[in-house]
């Protein structure tokens, strides 16, 4: 039986780039809890699978709805189709995000610049303030952004990133004012974690950064983002408003 105080039964999460990574670990851990879930990212056979997960294993509703957040009028559909399948949303979790490599900051290009940031901070700013009113409207409702350590110790190889979760960061404390008394807005400012992007990394060098940078000492397990999650999304977490949770493993150095 699930702790009431972590009980998320009849509520809704929607949660952006939820099919895979972090996203996927947070939808399989509201669906856990009781919540019947929407799982957004831009393939919609993966957000398929997903869904299915998440019902056959917890016996939750779930809907697969694909969108670009990183688009101003994917974002207003997104939340009409949503609202449209489920009824409400109690729970907004905006996670897509992206971060592409580039030789150097010169060589950053404008078009790689506006992609990042209207990724990962352009459709959670729209996707925030209309669910956001909607939540407020129905006197309930929480908001939980995705954030990085990066925001707080930017490396040249992720700049224009570490600066829109800044922003994202920012947006975080403003839509809790914005939308208070009834809605929480809060951020995870996440570290390291073993998702299918690690796959691309040179493991010894991230080790050794590890090593030099953090507490921990290693990077997360992509479960290991859930726990903070459920908490910030339910009832235990009703006086935590405007808040930043690290989830970093002791991260207090450039890791790269």
């Amino acid at each position: 039986m699930t702790d009431r105080l972590f009980d998320l039964s009849g509520s809704v999460a929607l949660v952006t780039g939820g099919s895979r990574g972090l996203g996927r670990q947070m939808v399989l851990g509201f669906a856990e809890r009781g919540a019947d879930v929407i799982v957004v990212s831009r393939k919609q056979d993966a957000c398929e699978k997903v869904a299915a997960e998440a019902e056959a294993a917890f016996g939750v509703r779930a809907w697969a709805l694909a969108a670009n957040v990183s688009h101003w009028d994917q974002c207003d559909d997104l939340v009409k189709r949503a609202y449209a399948a489920a009824g409400h949303v109690d729970v907004l979790v905006n996670n897509a995000g992206l971060s592409p490599l580039y030789p150097s900051l010169e060589d950053v290009s404008e078009a790689l610049y506006d992609k990042v940031f209207a990724v990962n901070l352009k459709g959670p700013f729209r996707l925030g303030s209309l669910v956001g009113a909607r939540m407020a409207a129905a006197g309930s409702g929480c908001i939980i952004n995705i954030s990085s350590v990066e925001s707080a110790i930017p490396s040249p190889t992720a700049l224009p990133y570490a600066a829109a979760k800044s922003g994202l960061e920012t947006l975080t404390r403003g839509l809790a004012r914005a939308y208070a008394p009834a809605v929480r807005v809060n951020t995870i400012t996440a570290g390291p974690f073993l998702t299918d992007i690690s796959d691309a990394w040179d493991m010894d060098a991230v080790q050794a950064g590890l090593q030099r940078s953090m507490a921990l000492q290693r990077a997360g397990r992509p479960e290991e983002i859930v726990g903070a999650a459920v908490y910030l999304a339910s009832p235990s977490a009703s006086f935590t408003t405007g808040a930043t949770v690290r989830v970093d493993g002791g991260t207090y150095g450039s890791l790269f």
